[in-house]
């Protein structure tokens, strides 16, 4: 079983079970609501202590216990939240994969959805070898271990003749991607082409990309490590006469795209930058309980990035301004998509009284993404009742759910038996939007339980309007979020 996105996200290997019939023609439906008692949930970062919410502890347990991140288990060391912002760390688990492909699907309908203009591209995560000699600062490179060794054993014994030199092994070496930009400038005289030169015009790319880790953040300071993060890049092609303006407007449309997801937007912010050139630009941060990280760096690279992708001839790179023929500048709209999913993660842990257990300071633990991020939109389990029969009715509705796009998790295949206190606590925590409840009652009359996880309402609905009902919820509300 996998997990997916949101454009066809869902757990698949589909038993041959069909769904049963029920024993009786059922009633009209019946609805009965209920909540549980409990108060009102406040953020991980006010309702934790000052400490504990700082070091993110109560959280990463969560990721690690419900898989949405790697790196907790025995017997490892468990990572720090610096080896997830930093990028060296083992991985997303399967939950922070799907949560990861949600998000890349919102912004990728973000960026193409309603631009004319607009073109995915693609490009190799390593590049051929630079020419001329290495040079200091270069790059990554890709190098076989061996070919380095014979190459350092020739450069400490001269006497061995005919081995390649450590200069020349480094320049014959492929280097790896640090961002997605050249890749896009390298298809920009393909894509003026189709827009027939007119201006603006934009190269949509998401991929990985590597990075040296910082110094201080090694734990040996006489060797680099290498990080890797998801990057979302979108180049902007503009005059230069209105590129200020365009790298405002995209300011504006980045950050209220960030917030919209958020249940805290005003932990989304931007602060303004110049290079060393005096390029403008911005970046686009969230505030952890521990400080400000960057997710998304806007920057506008004037035409020089151009130039230097194409020197000689530059008649090839105009572009039509109105009755203008003008070289463009270009703007850089570069997310972090990892760091995304570690704000969403933070944003959305809501902690609040639990109810259902006597234990004092106690707290219900609830990871509210919004309804497009979530990874699952909806368990399936069963209760009381033959057992057979009753995940026979689940595989019909898994099947049913999953050809209308809402991801399933198919928790009737748990063999171990808990409680449904504890389902809805590990539910919960995985953020599923709403959990079905299957029991005999559904066989005799043909009426499921569904609990939903912001309100904790739990109402009886009969099978049949199941799947509009949740279709209307999982899918119409991801449509008018694009519409925003």
């Amino acid at each position: 079983m996998a997990l997916g996105c949101r454009q066809g996200g869902r757990w698949c290997g589909r038993a041959p079970l069909g769904r049963p019939v029920l024993r009786r023609r059922p009633p009209a439906a019946r609805v009965a609501g209920e909540a549980e008692a409990a108060s009102p949930a406040r953020p991980y970062a006010a309702a934790a202590g000052g400490d504990e919410a700082a070091s993110g502890e109560e959280l990463l347990e969560v990721c690690w216990r419900r898989h949405f991140l790697r790196g907790g288990a025995e017997p490892r060391p468990a990572l720090p939240w610096r080896a997830y912002l930093s990028g060296c760390h083992p991985g997303f688990g399967p939950l922070g994969v799907a949560l990861r492909g949600n998000l890349a699907a919102q912004w990728w309908d973000s960026a193409l959805a309603f631009r004319e203009q607009v073109f995915a591209v693609d490009a190799p995560l390593h590049g051929p070898p630079a020419a001329g000699p290495p040079r200091a600062g270069q790059g990554l490179r890709l190098l076989r271990s061996e070919t380095l060794r014979e190459a350092l054993r020739g450069r400490g014994c001269s006497q061995e003749p005919g081995g390649p030199s450590l200069e020349e092994v480094l320049g014959s070496a492929g280097t790896l991607r640090e961002s997605l930009l050249p890749g896009a400038l390298a298809q920009y005289v393909s894509c003026i082409e189709l827009v027939n030169k007119r201006l603006p015009c934009g190269l949509a790319q998401i991929g990985v990309c590597f990075h040296s880790i910082p110094e201080s953040e090694q734990h040996n300071q006489n060797l680099t490590r290498i990080g890797e993060r998801t990057t979302s890049s979108l180049a902007w092609f503009s005059s230069p006469r209105t590129a200020g303006q365009w790298l405002d407007y995209w300011l504006r449309q980045r950050l209220q795209w960030w917030r919209k997801f958020a249940v805290g937007p005003s932990n989304f912010s931007s602060s303004d930058f110049q290079d060393e050139e005096g390029r403008r630009g911005f970046n686009l941060h969230y505030r952890f309980p521990w400080g400000t990280e960057t997710i998304e760096t806007l920057k506008n690279f004037g035409d020089t990035e151009l130039l230097q992708m194409y020197p000689g001839d530059s008649s090839k790179l105009l572009g039509r301004d109105g009755r203008k023929n003008v070289i463009p500048h270009v703007l850089s709209v570069s997310g972090n998509l990892d760091r995304g999913v570690l704000a969403y993660l933070f944003d959305s842990l809501q902690l609040a009284e639990n109810p259902l257990t006597k234990k004092k300071n106690s707290q219900r633990k609830v990871l509210k993404l919004h309804p497009c991020l979530a990874p699952l939109k909806v368990a399936l389990d069963v209760g009381k009742g033959p057992t057979t029969e009753l995940r026979q009715v689940c595989q019909g509705l898994f099947n049913e759910l999953s050809e209308n796009r809402i991801s399933v998790w198919p928790g009737y295949l748990e063999t171990m038996q808990v409680s449904l206190e504890q389902l809805y606590t590990k539910y919960d925590e995985m953020s599923v939007l709403f959990m079905v409840l299957i029991t005999d009652a559904t066989l005799e009359n043909g009426v499921v339980q569904l609990r939903s996880r912001d309100t904790t309402m739990k109402e009886m609905m009969h099978i049949s309007r199941l799947k509009d009902f949740l279709t209307k919820l999982c899918i119409k509300d991801d449509e008018q979020q694009l519409a925003q």
